[in-house]
Formats: structure tokens, C-alpha cells, sequence
């Protein structure tokens, strides 16, 4: 039988993890209107590189320290800025529901963070790409999303995904896949403009963000558990006796 009333909704959530979550939402609106100024005014955009862009040599001689944070907040075209904020929400939703906003923005600003410091170590190597890396920019914040991938796959490994939109795999062979890309392609330098070791330490830094936050959260079960043995152990002097008769309402006894 079909309804009098249609649904308004329902195709809403026909397609991806339903409408933005608080976090993301702020982070597509903050990323969008950064793009959509710089697009405007190219002298912007070219102060805006220069400043807020990863660069190693400007953290290390001048002292920019803000970079591997701002540099999240830039991307190098529109389909750049398309693919990354889409992936952040096909991906970060459930992860933000689950978590809550505050621990998903950490959890995204750890990993953006870690790729960056991923970068600037690297940049250091005596590998040939190397001085390359010190002196180039890097903007975009797949890093991050990169970190956003590793802990869906952790948390829901089996979920299919279509990998370049057609063959379906598991989450986790899916991060498996991109991880091992990025890292066949840093090994030949950061080739086409696209820093793959930014990648890849943004991966690393989801995954050991999450694996210290299991730690911790191991370690404060492990403390609850041992405070409620002494309650209860303490209790024992002070408990509450049942007797008297089954139909007496103040049958308890101290």
C-alpha cells in the first residue's frame, strides 16, 4: 500500500552516512570559504601559501610553527577540495557519532599534525628528495583524511567500499591499498605535486593516536576495577543482612 504522505527523507539517506555531524560540518565550512576567498583574490592565495602552507625551511627558519596546522586548511584546486572534504564525511560521520565532536577534532587535528611532522622530518633525510621536500609547499588536508581512513577501517573493517568507484573491498584492505600506493610512490620522490609522505604519516599518527588512547583507556578500566574490588571490599564491614519475616516491610537488619 502506498503512503499518503511521502517520505522527505528518504533520499537524503540513499547515498553516504546521512547529513554532516557538528565537527565536520565546521571543518568543510572553514575549508570552503578559505578556498572560496583565495579563489577570488589570487594575490591572497599566493600570501596565503606562502604563509599558511607547509613549508619546512619557513618552520625551521622562521620560526612558523602554526603551518603544520594551518596548512590543512588550503587545497591546491577544486577537485582537490572535493575529494577531500568528501571523503571526510563518507568516512568521519560515523566516526564522530561514535566518538563525539570533541575527540573527532583532535583525533583530525593529531593526524593532520603527524603528517606534517612526518614531512619535515623526511625533509631532513639524506635521501635525494629530500631538499626538494625543504623547500617546497605542501596544502591540503588529505593527510588528515588519510588518519580519518586508518580509524574507519579500525572500527569497521568489513564495511565494503568501492575502490575507484567500482570494485568493492573491506575497509581494511581499502586503507591497506592506499597506504601501500603512498608508500611505493614517496620512494620515488614526491612526484606530480602530491607529498605521499604526507600521507602515509598521517596514517601512522591515526593509528598510534588510537592505539594510545586503547592504552589509556585499558589502563583506567583496569584502575576502576581494582577501586571497586576495595569499595566492595571495605563494604563487607558495613553490609546490609536480609532477615526477619518474608512479609515484614522493615525485615532489614544492619
Amino acid at each position: 500500500m502506498r503512503s499518503r504522505y511521502p517520505s522527505t527523507s528518504s533520499f537524503a539517506y540513499s547515498f553516504g552516512p546521512g547529513p554532516l555531524t557538528p565537527a565536520i560540518k565546521a571543518i568543510v565550512a572553514a575549508n570552503v570559504t578559505v578556498y572560496v576567498i583565495s579563489f577570488l583574490v589570487p594575490a591572497i592565495d599566493a600570501l596565503a601559501q606562502r604563509t599558511l602552507g607547509l613549508q619546512p625551511q619557513a618552520v625551521v627558519e622562521q620560526l612558523r610553527i602554526w603551518q603544520p596546522f594551518t596548512y590543512m586548511f588550503l587545497h591546491g584546486g577544486f577537485f582537490h577540495l572535493l575529494f577531500n572534504m568528501l571523503a571526510l564525511w563518507m568516512f568521519g560521520v560515523e566516526l564522530e557519532r561514535m566518538w563525539g565532536s570533541r575527540f573527532f577534532v583532535k583525533f583530525y587535528f593529531v593526524a593532520g599534525a603527524g603528517a606534517a611532522l612526518t614531512t619535515l622530518l623526511l625533509s631532513f633525510t639524506p635521501f635525494a628528495f629530500a631538499d626538494q621536500l625543504y623547500r617546497s609547499v605542501t596544502i591540503g588536508a588529505s593527510g588528515a583524511i588519510y588518519g580519518v581512513l586508518l580509524a574507519y577501517a579500525r572500527y569497521f573493517p568489513h564495511r565494503p567500499i568501492l575502490l575507484y568507484f567500482v570494485f568493492p573491498i573491506p575497509a581494511k584492505y581499502f586503507v591497506m591499498i592506499i597506504g601501500a600506493i603512498s608508500l611505493m610512490s614517496s620512494m620515488s620522490g614526491p612526484g606530480g605535486g602530491i607529498a605521499h609522505t604526507t600521507h602515509l604519516g598521517g596514517l601512522v599518527a591515526g593509528y598510534l593516536y588510537l592505539k594510545s588512547g586503547a592504552r589509556t583507556h585499558f589502563l583506567a578500566e583496569i584502575k576502576y576495577r581494582y577501586l571497586k574490588w576495595r569499595i566492595n571490599r571495605m563494604r563487607r564491614k558495613f553490609d546490609v543482612y536480609s532477615g526477619g519475616r518474608a512479609d515484614d516491610v522493615d525485615r532489614r537488619v544492619h
